[in-house]
């Protein structure tokens, strides 16, 4: 009876070893789960030679507001030009694209209506003179007491009308394009010319022509078109959301795709003052230098505008680590230990991107090597999958 006691206390210890000796297999070491964690990296000596473990800090920030755009004309340096008397297109002098000075003629246009308010004009110069000449033999015929005063009243006041109906022949013909100059000969010669002539008003090029040979023309009517394009302006929409973000004076970048978006720096001089109550977005405009020629109106443009700078939490591009669309950085979790996580971040600006989500102020990351950090990861994940 006492062996077979002895035999079954034998068993029974046998297995309870038997089942420690299987749970202490069937538990992993934290050296084995460190081991199979893919996110955690240990750089050996000559990896941390490569690396630069650096604190998450703040930095000032402007950000920045991208908008789409144009190239446009320089309103106050465009000027539309019309016909000043009602006639017919006779000669066209200036073609489109052409440069012009300031008072160059642009075309040539015969009116009836020039020559009517030219005779005009003669007419009342000769009445006038008539009344002149009425009033001085009157003054001689007074103090002759040939007529009496009331006589000589009355013919200074047909001078004084005659005067004034001259004057407003004058002033017909300056309203329709005739100089001081043409005034001048008009009366010395008394040669009636019924050709007026449409005139450059500023120095620049013909960007629009709106008339053909023969055509009749109105002053009402724009003939031609033109625009000094040594300065252009750069016009955007900002989605009303986003207005409070810009204002006048604020530094903007533009980009123009047709010039390899190359960066052309600008001032806003202008945030509109009311919403486009369809796009729901408010006009900003820039001036640029354009001696060169090379910003043509209507260009494609994109408007960089630059907000006041403010703290933000960022961190370099150096630290950075991107893999399938997801930005990550390497915490140094002890010396010589790394941990992969992944962050949420603005885009790039100065080699700094703004850390929206996943950091905080004073953590330790790897800021720059971070590439060759994440290269030894993929290696020894490599190396365990075979």
């Amino acid at each position: 009876m006492i062996h077979i006691f002895l035999k079954f206390a034998f068993i029974t210890l046998l297995t309870s070893l038997l089942l420690v000796v299987g749970c202490k297999k069937s538990q992993p070491s934290s050296a084995s789960k460190n081991a199979q964690d893919p996110n955690l990296v240990t750089a050996n000596a000559s990896l941390l030679t490569q690396i630069k473990v650096s604190e998450v800090g703040q930095s000032d920030v402007s950000d920045i507001l991208r908008v789409a755009g144009q190239i446009d004309f320089d309103e106050q340096a465009l000027t539309r030009i019309g016909a000043s008397v009602t006639g017919r297109v006779t000669q066209i002098h200036a073609q489109l694209g052409a440069e012009v000075k300031k008072g160059d003629t642009l075309a040539l246009i015969n009116s009836s209506e020039l020559s009517n308010s030219q005779l005009a004009y003669l007419k009342a110069r000769s009445e006038k003179e008539f009344h002149r000449r009425t009033v001085q033999r009157a003054k001689t015929l007074f103090e002759a007491d040939v007529i009496s005063a009331a006589e000589l009243q009355r013919r200074e006041s047909e001078y004084e009308v005659a005067s004034a109906q001259t004057r407003a022949a004058q002033d017909q013909l300056r309203v329709l394009g005739v100089n001081l100059k043409a005034l001048e000969e008009l009366a010395t010669t008394g040669a009636i010319d019924s050709v007026a002539s449409v005139m450059a008003t500023i120095k620049g090029v013909v960007v629009e022509r709106k008339v053909t040979t023969g055509q009749v023309v109105q002053p009402a009517d724009v003939l031609f078109t033109v625009a000094d394009l040594s300065r252009v302006w750069a016009v955007a929409q900002v989605p009303e959301q986003q207005v409070a973000q810009v204002k006048v004076g604020q530094s903007v970048r533009i980009q123009v795709p047709a010039l390899e978006n190359e960066n052309l720096i600008g001032k806003l001089i202008y945030v509109g003052q009311t919403v486009n109550p369809e796009s729901r977005t408010v006009l900003v405009r820039t001036e640029l230098d354009n001696t060169s020629g090379r910003l043509k109106p209507s260009m494609l443009a994109s408007m960089l505008i630059e907000s006041a700078p403010t703290k933000r939490l960022v961190v370099p591009t150096t630290a950075i680590v991107r893999e399938q669309d997801t930005d990550y950085v390497f915490i140094e979790e002890k010396p010589g230990s790394f941990r992969l996580k992944p962050v949420r971040l603005l885009s790039e600006h100065n080699g700094q991107r703004v850390v929206l989500d996943g950091l905080s102020q004073g953590m330790r990351i790897v800021s720059d090597g971070a590439f060759h950090l994440n290269n030894h990861r993929n290696l020894k994940d490599m190396e365990k999958g075979e």
